[in-house]
C-alpha cells in the first residue's frame, strides 16, 4: 500500500463521519481515529522480509470545516426555495443508463413525477432512482459515476 492510497483511505474515512477504522494486511497495519477538532491517523507498516525494516508514518490532514461553514450556510438560503431529490440508499450515482445512452435528465430539463432521474449501483444492481415531485431539474449536485450516501442530497428540483 503506497502513501497515495492511505491519502486516499485517510480523506475517505473523514467523509464517512466514522470515529475510527482500522486495517490490518499481511504487511500493513493502519488505524484511523478522527475527532472532533482533529484527526490523528497511525500507520505502521510491518516487515514482509527480514531485510526491510517498519516505517511508521503519522499524518494528520488538515481540516477546513470552519472556512466553509458561512457559504454552507448560503447556499441552504438561495436554496430553501426547491425541492432536493436524495438518495435513498448508498452505492455508486450514474446518470445514464449505460455508457453509449443519453443521460437520464439535464440541468433546466422539465420532469414529471415518476420519471427515471439516475442509477444507483449497490452490491452489483443497478436501482432506478424515480422522481416523487414534478418540476424543473435546477441542479444536480452530484459527478456522474461517483459514490453516494443514504440521504445525500443529488438533485435540486424547482417545483413551481
Amino acid at each position: 500500500m503506497d502513501l497515495k492510497e492511505i491519502q486516499n483511505l485517510i480523506k475517505f474515512v473523514a467523509k464517512s463521519g466514522a470515529s475510527e477504522v482500522k486495517l490490518e494486511m499481511e504487511d500493513v497495519k493502519i488505524t484511523i481515529k478522527t475527532g472532533s477538532d482533529s484527526e490523528t491517523t497511525i500507520v505502521q507498516q510491518m516487515p514482509i522480509t527480514a531485510a526491510q525494516l517498519p516505517q511508521p508514518i503519522a499524518v494528520a490532514p488538515q481540516t477546513a470545516a470552519a472556512p466553509l461553514a458561512p457559504q454552507a450556510e448560503a447556499a441552504v438560503d438561495d436554496d430553501s426555495k426547491y425541492i432536493t431529490v436524495k438518495s435513498p440508499i448508498i452505492g455508486t450515482f450514474y446518470r445514464k443508463p449505460s455508457p453509449d445512452k443519453p443521460l437520464f435528465v439535464e440541468v433546466g430539463q422539465t420532469i414529471a413525477e415518476g420519471d427515471v432521474l439516475c442509477i444507483i449501483e449497490a452490491m452489483k444492481l443497478f436501482n432506478e432512482i424515480e422522481s416523487e415531485v414534478s418540476g424543473k431539474v435546477v441542479k444536480i449536485l452530484v459527478d456522474d459515476s461517483s459514490p453516494v450516501e443514504f440521504d445525500q442530497p443529488l438533485f435540486l428540483v424547482d417545483p413551481s
